[in-house]
Protein backbone atom coordinates (compact mmCIF):
# COMPACT_ATOMS: atom_id res chain seq x y z
CA UNK A 1 0.00 0.00 0.00
CA UNK A 2 1.25 3.49 -0.83
CA UNK A 3 -0.31 5.32 2.12
CA UNK A 4 -1.66 4.03 5.43
CA UNK A 5 -3.28 6.12 8.17
CA UNK A 6 -3.85 4.33 11.49
CA UNK A 7 -6.06 5.75 14.25
CA UNK A 8 -5.06 9.35 13.62
CA UNK A 9 -5.68 11.89 16.36
CA UNK A 10 -5.16 15.64 16.16
CA UNK A 11 -5.70 17.81 19.22
CA UNK A 12 -5.39 21.55 19.46
CA UNK A 13 -5.39 23.40 22.77
CA UNK A 14 -9.14 23.80 23.02
CA UNK A 15 -10.59 20.98 20.90
CA UNK A 16 -10.07 17.66 19.14
CA UNK A 17 -9.98 18.24 15.37
CA UNK A 18 -9.55 14.62 14.16
CA UNK A 19 -10.13 11.34 15.96
CA UNK A 20 -9.89 7.63 15.03
CA UNK A 21 -9.20 8.23 11.32
CA UNK A 22 -7.90 5.15 9.50
CA UNK A 23 -7.70 4.43 5.78
CA UNK A 24 -5.42 3.09 3.04
CA UNK A 25 -4.60 4.48 -0.39
CA UNK A 26 -3.15 2.13 -2.99
CA UNK A 27 -0.29 2.96 -5.36
CA UNK A 28 -1.63 4.91 -8.32
CA UNK A 29 -5.07 5.41 -6.78
CA UNK A 30 -7.03 8.68 -7.00
CA UNK A 31 -8.85 9.31 -3.72
CA UNK A 32 -10.97 12.35 -2.86
CA UNK A 33 -11.85 13.57 0.64
CA UNK A 34 -15.12 15.42 1.21
CA UNK A 35 -16.96 16.54 4.32
CA UNK A 36 -18.70 19.48 6.01
CA UNK A 37 -16.77 22.70 6.52
CA UNK A 38 -14.56 22.45 9.58
CA UNK A 39 -14.38 18.65 9.61
CA UNK A 40 -10.58 18.61 9.37
CA UNK A 41 -10.00 17.79 5.68
CA UNK A 42 -7.15 20.27 5.29
CA UNK A 43 -5.71 19.39 8.70
CA UNK A 44 -5.64 15.73 7.69
CA UNK A 45 -3.87 16.55 4.43
CA UNK A 46 -1.33 18.72 6.25
CA UNK A 47 -0.65 15.88 8.69
CA UNK A 48 0.10 13.56 5.78
CA UNK A 49 2.35 16.24 4.27
CA UNK A 50 4.25 16.52 7.55
CA UNK A 51 3.20 20.16 7.93
CA UNK A 52 1.01 19.46 10.97
CA UNK A 53 2.17 17.43 13.94
CA UNK A 54 0.26 14.22 14.72
CA UNK A 55 -1.11 13.97 18.25
CA UNK A 56 -1.75 10.23 18.06
CA UNK A 57 -1.74 7.30 15.65
CA UNK A 58 0.59 6.96 12.66
CA UNK A 59 0.95 7.71 8.97
CA UNK A 60 3.02 5.35 6.82
CA UNK A 61 4.13 5.95 3.25
CA UNK A 62 5.44 2.73 1.72
CA UNK A 63 6.09 1.51 5.25
CA UNK A 64 8.01 4.60 6.37
CA UNK A 65 6.64 6.75 9.18
CA UNK A 66 5.73 10.32 8.23
CA UNK A 67 7.02 12.80 10.81
CA UNK A 68 8.10 15.79 8.71
CA UNK A 69 7.83 17.16 5.15
CA UNK A 70 9.69 15.28 2.42
CA UNK A 71 10.08 15.26 -1.33
CA UNK A 72 8.17 11.96 -1.48
CA UNK A 73 5.03 14.10 -0.99
CA UNK A 74 4.02 16.95 -3.27
CA UNK A 75 1.51 19.53 -2.01
CA UNK A 76 -0.72 21.72 -4.18
CA UNK A 77 -2.52 24.43 -2.20
CA UNK A 78 -5.79 26.14 -3.02
CA UNK A 79 -3.87 29.39 -3.39
CA UNK A 80 -1.44 29.31 -6.29
CA UNK A 81 1.57 30.10 -4.01
CA UNK A 82 3.83 30.99 -6.93
CA UNK A 83 6.79 33.32 -6.56
CA UNK A 84 5.69 36.49 -8.41
CA UNK A 85 9.28 37.46 -9.25
CA UNK A 86 10.00 34.15 -10.99
CA UNK A 87 8.77 33.09 -14.42
CA UNK A 88 6.68 29.95 -14.89
CA UNK A 89 9.85 28.09 -15.86
CA UNK A 90 11.75 29.33 -12.81
CA UNK A 91 8.83 28.54 -10.49
CA UNK A 92 8.80 24.95 -11.71
CA UNK A 93 12.57 24.72 -11.38
CA UNK A 94 12.57 26.00 -7.79
CA UNK A 95 12.57 22.64 -5.95
CA UNK A 96 15.21 21.22 -8.28
CA UNK A 97 17.35 24.29 -7.68
CA UNK A 98 17.09 23.82 -3.91
CA UNK A 99 18.18 20.19 -4.37
CA UNK A 100 21.31 21.38 -6.21
CA UNK A 101 20.45 20.01 -9.65
CA UNK A 102 22.51 21.48 -12.49
CA UNK A 103 21.08 24.36 -14.52
CA UNK A 104 20.72 22.52 -17.83
CA UNK A 105 19.26 19.37 -16.26
CA UNK A 106 16.66 21.22 -14.21
CA UNK A 107 15.72 23.40 -17.18
CA UNK A 108 15.12 20.32 -19.34
CA UNK A 109 13.14 18.53 -16.63
CA UNK A 110 11.02 21.59 -15.84
CA UNK A 111 10.25 22.02 -19.54
CA UNK A 112 8.97 18.44 -19.66
CA UNK A 113 6.41 19.12 -16.93
CA UNK A 114 5.45 22.50 -18.32
CA UNK A 115 4.61 20.66 -21.55
CA UNK A 116 2.73 18.01 -19.55
CA UNK A 117 0.41 20.59 -17.96
CA UNK A 118 -0.23 22.23 -21.33
CA UNK A 119 1.77 25.44 -20.86
CA UNK A 120 4.33 25.08 -23.64
CA UNK A 121 5.07 28.59 -24.91
CA UNK A 122 4.35 30.25 -21.56
CA UNK A 123 7.66 29.41 -19.86
CA UNK A 124 8.84 33.03 -19.70
CA UNK A 125 5.56 34.48 -18.39
CA UNK A 126 5.30 35.77 -14.83
CA UNK A 127 2.37 34.73 -12.59
CA UNK A 128 0.61 38.09 -13.03
CA UNK A 129 0.56 37.41 -16.78
CA UNK A 130 -1.20 34.05 -16.35
CA UNK A 131 -4.86 33.23 -15.67
CA UNK A 132 -5.86 31.47 -12.44
CA UNK A 133 -6.10 28.12 -14.20
CA UNK A 134 -2.69 28.58 -15.78
CA UNK A 135 -1.13 29.54 -12.45
CA UNK A 136 -2.54 26.37 -10.90
CA UNK A 137 -1.06 24.34 -13.76
CA UNK A 138 2.33 25.84 -12.91
CA UNK A 139 1.81 24.87 -9.26
CA UNK A 140 0.97 21.29 -10.28
CA UNK A 141 4.02 21.11 -12.55
CA UNK A 142 6.19 22.42 -9.70
CA UNK A 143 4.99 19.54 -7.52
CA UNK A 144 5.26 16.84 -10.17
CA UNK A 145 8.77 17.81 -11.30
CA UNK A 146 10.14 16.62 -7.93
CA UNK A 147 8.73 13.12 -8.65
CA UNK A 148 6.76 12.67 -5.41
CA UNK A 149 5.29 9.29 -4.51
CA UNK A 150 1.98 10.93 -3.66
CA UNK A 151 0.41 14.22 -4.69
CA UNK A 152 -1.63 15.97 -1.98
CA UNK A 153 -4.11 18.52 -3.35
CA UNK A 154 -6.09 20.88 -1.11
CA UNK A 155 -9.06 22.36 -3.00
CA UNK A 156 -6.75 23.21 -5.92
CA UNK A 157 -9.59 24.31 -8.22
CA UNK A 158 -11.80 25.98 -5.62
CA UNK A 159 -11.01 29.54 -6.72
CA UNK A 160 -11.65 28.89 -10.44
CA UNK A 161 -14.81 29.61 -12.42
CA UNK A 162 -16.99 26.60 -13.27
CA UNK A 163 -15.84 26.24 -16.88
CA UNK A 164 -12.14 26.45 -16.02
CA UNK A 165 -12.65 24.11 -13.07
CA UNK A 166 -14.21 21.45 -15.30
CA UNK A 167 -11.35 21.83 -17.79
CA UNK A 168 -8.76 21.50 -15.04
CA UNK A 169 -10.43 18.33 -13.78
CA UNK A 170 -10.12 16.77 -17.23
CA UNK A 171 -6.50 17.91 -17.51
CA UNK A 172 -5.64 16.54 -14.06
CA UNK A 173 -7.04 13.13 -15.00
CA UNK A 174 -5.00 13.19 -18.20
CA UNK A 175 -1.83 13.94 -16.23
CA UNK A 176 -2.69 11.32 -13.60
CA UNK A 177 -3.22 8.62 -16.22
CA UNK A 178 0.11 9.51 -17.84
CA UNK A 179 2.18 9.85 -14.65
CA UNK A 180 0.48 7.09 -12.57
CA UNK A 181 0.85 9.15 -9.39
CA UNK A 182 -1.09 8.45 -6.22
CA UNK A 183 -3.38 11.44 -5.55
CA UNK A 184 -5.19 12.46 -2.37
CA UNK A 185 -7.52 15.34 -3.25
CA UNK A 186 -9.57 17.46 -0.83
CA UNK A 187 -12.71 19.09 -2.23
CA UNK A 188 -16.00 20.60 -1.09
CA UNK A 189 -17.61 19.62 -4.39
CA UNK A 190 -19.45 16.29 -4.56
CA UNK A 191 -19.61 16.58 -8.37
CA UNK A 192 -15.82 17.02 -8.52
CA UNK A 193 -15.24 14.02 -6.26
CA UNK A 194 -17.48 11.74 -8.33
CA UNK A 195 -15.88 12.88 -11.60
CA UNK A 196 -12.29 12.38 -10.39
CA UNK A 197 -12.03 9.67 -7.76
CA UNK A 198 -11.61 5.92 -7.60
CA UNK A 199 -12.86 6.19 -4.02
CA UNK A 200 -14.30 9.01 -1.91
CA UNK A 201 -13.63 9.36 1.83
CA UNK A 202 -16.62 11.04 3.50
CA UNK A 203 -15.72 12.77 6.77
CA UNK A 204 -17.88 13.76 9.72
CA UNK A 205 -17.49 16.69 12.09
CA UNK A 206 -17.04 17.22 15.83
CA UNK A 207 -14.41 15.74 15.81
CA UNK A 208 -13.47 14.84 12.26
CA UNK A 209 -13.83 11.13 11.56
CA UNK A 210 -14.71 8.90 8.63
CA UNK A 211 -18.39 8.34 7.94
CA UNK A 212 -17.85 5.99 4.99
CA UNK A 213 -15.53 5.30 2.07
CA UNK A 214 -17.47 5.07 -1.19
CA UNK A 215 -16.07 3.34 -4.28
CA UNK A 216 -16.87 4.97 -7.62
CA UNK A 217 -17.35 2.03 -9.97
CA UNK A 218 -17.82 4.05 -13.14
CA UNK A 219 -15.51 3.73 -16.16
CA UNK A 220 -13.59 6.79 -17.32
CA UNK A 221 -14.12 9.10 -19.10
CA UNK A 222 -17.19 9.78 -16.98
CA UNK A 223 -20.27 11.59 -18.20
CA UNK A 224 -21.50 13.90 -15.45
CA UNK A 225 -25.18 13.17 -16.19
CA UNK A 226 -24.75 9.38 -16.37
CA UNK A 227 -27.23 7.35 -14.30
CA UNK A 228 -24.54 5.60 -12.25
CA UNK A 229 -22.70 8.89 -11.68
CA UNK A 230 -25.94 10.36 -10.37
CA UNK A 231 -26.43 7.37 -8.09
CA UNK A 232 -23.00 7.82 -6.50
CA UNK A 233 -23.59 11.58 -6.21
CA UNK A 234 -26.90 10.98 -4.40
CA UNK A 235 -25.20 8.54 -2.02
CA UNK A 236 -22.51 11.06 -1.13
CA UNK A 237 -25.03 13.85 -0.63
CA UNK A 238 -27.02 11.58 1.65
CA UNK A 239 -23.93 10.80 3.75
CA UNK A 240 -23.04 14.49 4.01
CA UNK A 241 -26.59 15.33 5.10
CA UNK A 242 -26.42 12.69 7.85
CA UNK A 243 -23.11 14.14 9.03
CA UNK A 244 -24.51 17.67 9.07
CA UNK A 245 -27.59 16.65 11.07
CA UNK A 246 -25.53 14.77 13.65
CA UNK A 247 -23.29 17.78 14.18
CA UNK A 248 -25.81 20.64 14.14
CA UNK A 249 -29.25 19.10 14.46
CA UNK A 250 -32.14 19.04 11.97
Amino acid sequence: MALVANNLLKEFESFIAIKDVSFRVKDGEFVCIIGPSGCGKTTLLRMIAGLEKITGGEILLDGRGVVKPGKDRGFVFQEYTLFPWRTAQKNVEFGLEIQGMGKNERKELAKKYIDLVGLSGFESRYPKELSGGMQQRVAIARSLVNNPEILLMDEPFGALDAQTRNLMQVELLRMWEKEHKTILFVTHSVDEAVFLADRVIVMTTAPGGIREIVEVKVDRPRIRTDTEVNRVRDRLLSLLNISYKESFGD
